[in-house]
C-alpha cells in the first residue's frame, strides 16, 4: 500500500492507475435484505498518514480538534439504487482510524453542494473541506463514511441534487459497504451511527437519521443527529427566499437551475427546458449540469438574478408548485417530519445567505421533539457555519457516544 506525504495541502487522492494494484474487486458483503445494495464494487486506498501527518492534515483544514491516531483512507465504490429502484453504482470515501479497537463506532458525513463529479469527497485532489471534515472524526477514533451520492464521484450519470430518497440510498449502502471494508479487516462497526451534515449534506443527514431510527437501514440505528445549515423547507423556505432575495441572487440562480433540471429527470417537469427557463439559458442549462462542471463555472454561464433565468410559469411554481413539481417537493421536503428518540443538535447561522436560518427553524418546529435544540452559530455566511460547527459537533459526538 502506497503511502501519501504531505507536501503542501495534503491532496486525498491517488489515480486509478497508481493504486491499480490496491483495488479489491466482488467483495462478496450484502446487505441484509437489501439483495446485492452494498456490495463492494472496489475499495482503493487513497491515503495512509501517521498520527503526525493526520495531525498536519486536520490543522490544514483549520480545525483545532484533537487528534489520537492516524488514519487510512478509501475510495469505494459500491452497488446501490437510482432514483426509480434501478441498480447502478456509487462512490464514497471510507476513512478507518489507526487503533487497535476491532469495535468501531461510526460518523456518516454528508457534503455540500457540488457539480462536478472529480469534486466528491473520495476523488477529488485539491483537498477540499469535505474530505478535511471526514478525516476529522476519524482522526478521533470514529469509523469516518462520507456518501459522494449518486452521480459524483465515480458514479454514472447524472447527480439528483437534494433528493432525500437517493441521499438516504446511497448514504445507507456505504454504510454497508464500510462495514464490509471493516471486516476484512476483521474490525466491526457499531450499530448505532452517528449522523452529520452540511448543506445540502444537512438536508441529507437529516433524511439518514430519520431513516435510521425508522429501521429502514437493516443492521444500524441512530445514535446522534448534528446537521448544519440545510434547505429543510423547500416549499416555505429555500425556494421563496431565492426569489425575495434573503438568499444571494448568485446562490439562488445556481440553485434553481441544479434542482429544476435534476428534478426533471426524475418528475418530468417538463418537455422542453424552455418551459422552465428563458433564452439564452434554456438551449444551454442541461449541459452545464454534466458533471465535468464546477460551481464556478457554471455561475458564469447563468444569469445574475432568478427573474432572468425562470420563466413565469416556473417562478410560480417555485412557491406555489402543483402535479409533478408539488410531487418532486414532497419527496424531499419531508426530512424533518419525524420526532426523533436520540439527541439532535441543528446548527445554524443568522447571516447565511444561501441557505437561510429560518430553514433550520422551520425544521425544529416540525420535529416536535423535547430532543432536538437549535445551536445558533451567530452572524456567520454559510460556508463558516460549517467550519465553526464541525468541532463543536465532535466535541458533542464524544460526549454522547465517545469512539470505541
Amino acid at each position: 500500500m502506497r503511502r501519501f506525504a504531505l507536501v503542501g495541502a495534503l491532496v486525498l487522492l491517488c489515480g486509478s492507475g497508481a493504486c491499480a494494484a490496491e483495488t479489491t474487486h466482488g467483495a462478496d458483503a450484502t446487505a441484509p435484505g437489501q439483495g446485492d445494495r452494498g456490495t463492494v464494487v472496489s475499495s482503493i486506498p487513497v491515503a495512509q498518514l501517521s498520527t503526525e501527518e493526520t495531525a498536519a492534515y486536520v490543522a490544514q483544514g483549520n480545525f483545532d480538534t484533537p487528534v489520537h491516531n492516524g488514519v487510512d483512507a478509501y475510495r469505494v465504490d459500491y452497488r446501490t439504487v437510482g432514483a426509480t429502484g434501478e441498480p447502478t453504482t456509487a462512490s464514497g470515501l471510507v476513512v478507518l482510524p489507526r487503533t487497535d479497537s476491532p469495535r468501531l463506532r461510526t460518523v456518516s458525513y454528508a457534503h455540500g453542494t457540488l457539480a462536478a463529479k472529480s469534486d466528491a469527497p473520495s476523488v477529488n485532489s485539491r483537498s477540499r473541506p469535505d474530505q478535511a471534515r471526514t478525516v476529522l472524526f476519524a482522526a478521533a477514533g470514529y469509523a469516518a463514511i462520507a456518501p459522494d451520492y449518486l452521480g459524483l464521484g465515480d458514479g454514472p450519470g447524472r447527480h439528483p441534487y437534494t433528493h432525500a430518497p437517493t441521499e438516504v440510498s446511497a448514504s445507507a449502502d456505504l454504510l454497508f459497504a464500510a462495514k464490509s471494508l471493516a471486516a476484512q479487516q476483521h474490525r466491526e462497526l457499531d450499530p448505532d451511527v452517528l449522523v452529520t451534515g452540511f448543506s445540502q449534506g444537512g438536508h441529507a443527514a437529516m433524511a439518514f437519521g430519520k431513516a435510521l431510527q425508522a429501521g429502514a437501514v437493516p443492521g444500524f440505528g441512530l445514535a446522534a443527529l448534528a446537521p448544519v445549515s440545510g434547505p429543510y423547507a423547500l416549499r416555505d423556505v429555500q425556494a421563496p427566499a431565492g426569489l425575495d432575495g434573503r438568499i444571494a441572487p448568485g446562490p439562488a440562480v445556481f440553485f434553481f437551475a441544479y434542482w429544476l433540471t435534476a428534478m426533471n429527470r426524475i418528475y418530468h417537469l417538463y418537455d422542453d427546458p424552455a418551459e422552465a427557463f428563458q433564452e439564452p439559458y434554456a438551449g444551454k442549462i442541461e449541459g452545464l449540469f454534466d458533471g465535468t462542471r464546477n460551481e464556478l463555472s457554471i455561475a458564469t454561464a447563468l444569469p445574475i438574478t432568478p427573474d432572468l433565468l425562470l420563466t413565469p410559469r416556473f417562478r410560480e411554481w417555485a412557491t406555489h408548485p402543483t402535479g409533478a413539481a408539488a410531487k418532486a417537493v414532497t419527496d424531499s421536503d419531508s426530512t424533518c417530519d419525524w420526532t426523533p428518540r436520540v439527541p439532535v443538535r441543528l446548527y445554524a447561522a443568522t447571516a447565511d445567505r444561501n441557505v437561510p436560518y429560518a430553514n433550520t427553524e422551520h425544521c425544529l418546529q416540525a420535529l416536535h421533539s423535547g430532543n432536538a435544540t437549535l445551536h445558533n452559530l451567530g452572524e456567520l455566511d454559510h460556508t463558516n457555519s460549517a467550519r465553526v460547527a464541525m468541532p463543536q459537533i465532535l466535541t458533542w459526538f464524544r460526549q454522547q457516544v465517545p469512539p470505541s
